[in-house]
């Protein structure tokens, strides 16, 4: 087991590591006991009740959070003519077919989101074994495949995040960063939380929402009563 460093430890004497706090006091404890020297990031784990080996509890999305994540996110957008000039317009950083294609198949990775054309995805297909892996493959499921790429590169450099359940049943999503004042983390808390509970498949059973932990990159976890009503 790896040894936790001194910040850590004096971290987590300064709150109760067992209890349920609310979402707002939970997030104040985050940024109060955030030591790094630079602005971590505030993530959020939310343990769900379902089975990810199952089609029909899978639990994939994404949520536009009204603050950003306090990250410029670099964008790839596979379109060809007047889609290419709407991508550019739009902000994308780099915007391309089959060069991009090659490059890629290169070794390059300089971006961190993908979004393409339906047009386009016969060509994308061929990267499926390299961009699936890292999660960066374009999918219809997070708005990611579209003809409205302005929108789509927008609401990325605006705070578009993406999440998905892992195999043990987890989704982790940042929420901005530790120096965000109060009430914006807490407002993209209650859009994340909002969008997990509109994504519930059908075939989830039980209490939804098993935990709710929310730290810092460097930071321990605080726990947040899932059975809290967001109010989104």
């Amino acid at each position: 087991m790896a040894k936790q460093g001194k910040k850590y430890l004096d971290a987590v004497k300064e709150y109760d590591k067992q209890a349920l706090y609310e979402p707002k006091e939970a997030l104040e404890i985050v940024k109060n006991i955030a030591k790094a020297k630079f602005d971590e990031t505030v993530e959020v784990a939310v343990k769900l009740s379902v089975d990810p080996r199952h089609a029909d509890q899978q639990v994939r999305g994404a949520v536009v959070l009204p603050h950003g994540t306090g990250k410029t996110r670099t964008v790839l957008v596979f379109a060809k003519g007047e889609k290419a000039k709407e991508a550019e317009a739009a902000g994308a950083d780099f915007v391309g077919d089959e060069d991009m294609i090659a490059k890629i198949q290169g070794g390059w990775f300089g971006f961190d989101v993908v979004i393409a054309t339906p047009d386009m995805m016969g060509t994308v297909g061929k990267l499926g074994r390299i961009l699936g892996p890292k999660g960066l493959m374009p999918n219809p499921k997070t708005g990611t495949v579209t003809f409205d790429v302005d929108r789509a590169v927008k609401d990325v450099k605006a705070g578009k995040i993406e999440y998905r359940v892992d195999k043990t049943s987890i989704v982790h999503a940042p929420i901005g960063k530790v120096s965000f004042d109060l009430e914006k983390l807490l407002e993209n808390f209650e859009t994340l939380m909002d969008a997990l509970q509109k994504a519930k498949p059908a075939a989830a059973k039980g209490q939804y929402m098993r935990s709710v932990t929310v730290s810092s990159t460097m930071g321990p976890g605080v726990k947040i009563n899932p059975l809290i009503k967001i109010k989104a």
